[in-house]
């Protein structure tokens, strides 16, 4: 482990030494301030108004000198701005080669401001999260939560960087215009961003997105995944060790198993009713139908989670082969005339739910640099699925026999994706390959030297976590080693949850909330999708095709609902005011889709549909962002991790509204829409309320 002191000691630059943060004054005061309770001196509101007026002395000391960084830079830059103008109506090419290596200085000095923020940033993160463990207190909340917001508060200034992004901008813009002219463009403004190839700016743009906490399109999307990153790389050596483990057929392999399983999920939603009819059963058991599989994999995430730490390629054997099995079960069940068949074929297939393995995977064997992409793709995989079964059950529209074997719309699904697993067990045989285990025990228990790197290497690899994050990089470790035992980390307080009640008890409320509103989000999607051919057939009378094609439609806005908010709206403003707004937009759906007159139109079902996915949809992706910050760095690892427990709350939820579905049926599909409909209004109300307690620890 190592000390972040010493290391704050041996990063900070020598000039700069007066403006960090004081670490080493911070402990010693915390120590003194719990010798200081013990014995009465000084009372519990006393020692929070000291050490917060401390604490805001050192970032006020650090966010002064940022500035005046800032502007020097700015200052800087402003001038090279005229000798550029100069050289431009009196061109010189070694004036040009001069003026670009000025910026480049530039940029290597920005460099070292962007380090010099993340250490203090780290610093201020790690005194607070001591200060806590040390009295017990929830103190970070209050202290963040009171000074994010506040107009005399700098501790944005910390965590926001503001003055950054103009920084960067304009040295890109500078530099790029003493590149060649490329084509006929008229300004840097006109270029393709990918022509910006000037190293300097590629490690600036770096840094910056170690530094930030903004959001892509890309980084939106890989949200929805929760693929936890205990840390980034930070040598050379991770870095080899990982492209070690990194084999792209098997990662495509992982994304093809995530595809195949969402459509197997949704393909049988359009005619799961007319199955359940045509075997003597009432339309509404199409819920039990569906839900069964979603049963089996409550149990399946478990195991297939712990079997990942040992293996990534037998799990994925196992699990086409069961769902192969799954399949061809249910499509025999109807000339078994067995709905006991069909429901075991989708248990079979809830078994084989390898989800848990394919995010194991990615968040184990992928480098770092393309794991945001590989998290995109591991959702939009999902997105495509959901929108691709149900769409393909609308395909398999005809009705045959070979031997005594009937092919219709109800067997046709299970025969499909029977073959397509055949193919896929096939292809993973022969191109799957196993990661090296010895390779992640040595990252494990090994600290590859490093050996002498220039200062701009070391700057480059040094800014490799969020600013705002609650999982600590574990090269510096959760505590700094000191005489004091009292003030360590003990080692199991380090150690992944072995348990789901070892899990649960780390836990926090804010977590328990989001868990909660994760919960609420998949319940309400699954009474929309689960339930929507028997109510079209009742009030609209939809056939299978029709019910297809509305489900499909459903599916295809994941991709441009998240573009969009990817890209603009989570850039302008903060996950906790997104979580709220979709959270009551989701709400204004449930509310709108209840049937409170005599007719009900399709127009209304639809529109309230739309609003109910689209919420739920946009609500996922904060949700799974807020989750991700606010949980415990213990279960960003280890076989009962945030991603397990995410899934075994979605996975629960879909069996609850299932169920639901069934039940309802009894009291006629008439009151089937209300009586589905209320449990969603009520746990999506609660879960508002429950977000607004919680709101000023969701930072």
């Amino acid at each position: 482990m190592v000390n972040f002191g010493k290391k704050l000691m041996a990063d900070q630059i020598p000039e700069w030494k007066g403006y960090y943060i004081n670490y080493k004054l911070m402990k010693k005061k915390v120590k003194q301030y719990g010798q200081q309770l013990q014995q009465g001196e000084k009372d519990r509101r006393r020692v929070l108004k000291d050490f917060s007026k401390m604490l805001d002395d050192q970032i006020e000391k650090i966010v002064l000198f940022l500035l005046e960084q800032q502007g020097m830079l700015a200052s800087r830059i402003e001038k090279l701005g005229k000798q550029r103008a100069i050289l431009q109506e009196q061109p010189d090419i070694s004036g040009i080669a001069e003026l670009r290596e000025a910026y480049r200085e530039v940029g290597v000095d920005l460099i070292k401001l962007l380090k010099f923020v993340d250490l203090n940033a780290t610093g201020i993160r790690k005194i607070l999260k001591k200060f806590d463990k040390r009295f017990g207190y929830r103190f970070t909340d209050y202290y963040v939560t009171s000074r994010s917001n506040h107009p005399y508060s700098q501790l944005q200034q910390v965590f926001k960087h503001v003055g950054v992004g103009a920084v960067v901008g304009a040295l890109s813009r500078n530099l790029a215009e003493l590149q060649e002219r490329q084509g006929s463009y008229l300004s840097i403004y006109d270029q393709p961003s990918a022509a910006l190839k000037d190293p300097i700016i590629d490690m600036i743009n770096s840094s910056v997105d170690k530094l930030t906490r903004s959001t892509n399109f890309l980084r939106f999307l890989g949200q929805h995944a929760l693929i936890l990153d205990e840390e980034s790389p930070s040598t050379a050596g991770e870095e080899e060790i990982e492209d070690q483990k990194y084999h792209f057929m098997s990662l495509m392999l992982n994304l093809v198993n995530t595809f195949l399983y969402m459509v197997n999920t949704y393909i049988i939603v359009p005619t799961a009713d007319d199955y359940s009819v045509s075997l003597g059963a009432a339309s509404t058991v199409c819920g039990v139908v569906i839900g069964s599989m979603a049963v089996a994999q409550i149990f399946s995430s478990v195991y297939f989670s712990a079997w990942s730490n040992k293996s990534y390629f037998k799990p994925l054997i196992f699990s086409s082969i069961v769902l192969f099995l799954g399949n061809v079960c249910y499509a025999i069940a109807y000339d078994m005339n067995s709905l006991t068949v069909l429901i075991a074929g989708r248990l079979l297939c809830g078994m084989g739910s390898a989800r848990a393995v394919n995010r194991r995977y990615i968040s184990d064997c992928v480098p770092a640099r393309i794991r945001m992409q590989a998290s995109a793709g591991f959702v939009s995989a999902s997105a495509l699925g959901m929108a691709c079964g149900p769409a393909l059950a609308g395909l398999l529209q005809w009705k045959f026999k070979i031997y005594m074997v009937t092919f219709n719309q109800a067997t046709l699904p299970g025969w499909v994706m029977a073959v397509a697993w055949l193919f896929y067990l096939v292809w993973l045989s022969i191109s799957f390959k196993e990661p090296n285990r010895a390779t992640e025990v040595n990252d494990a228990t090994q600290n590859p030297a490093s050996g002498q790197r220039v200062y701009i290497g070391q700057l480059e690899n040094g800014l490799a976590q969020p600013l705002l994050t609650d999982s600590e990089n574990k090269q510096n470790g959760d505590e700094d080693e000191e005489i004091d035992d009292s003030e360590e980390a003990s080692e199991d307080s380090r150690k992944p949850a072995t348990s789901i009640g070892s899990a649960y008890r780390l836990l926090t409320p804010s977590v328990k909330v989001q868990l909660l509103i994760y919960f609420m989000l998949k319940y309400a999607m699954e009474i929309l999708l689960s339930e929507s051919s028997v109510i079209t057939n009742h009030y609209f009378s939809w056939n299978t095709s029709a019910v297809a094609i509305f489900l499909a439609i459903l599916g295809l806005t994941v991709l441009p609902v998240n573009a969009v908010v990817g890209t603009y709206i989570s850039n302008m403003f903060e996950d906790r005011q997104l979580l709220m707004v979709s959270q009551i937009t989701l709400l204004v759906g449930i509310i709108f889709s209840f049937k409170v007159t005599r007719t009900y139109s399709a127009v209304q079902y639809v529109a309230s549909a739309l609003i109910t996915f689209v919420s739920a949809e946009v609500l996922e992706g904060v949700n799974l962002s807020l989750l991700s910050s606010v949980m415990s760095s213990r279960l960003s690892r280890g076989t009962y991790n945030g991603g397990l427990l995410s899934t075994e709350a979605g996975t629960l939820a879909r069996v609850v509204a299932d169920c639901t579905i069934t039940a309802a049926g009894y009291l006629g599909v008439g009151k089937l829409l209300n009586i589905t409909l209320l449990p969603s209004l009520v746990i999506c109300a609660t879960s508002i309320a429950c977000t607004f307690l919680t709101y000023n620890s969701l930072f």
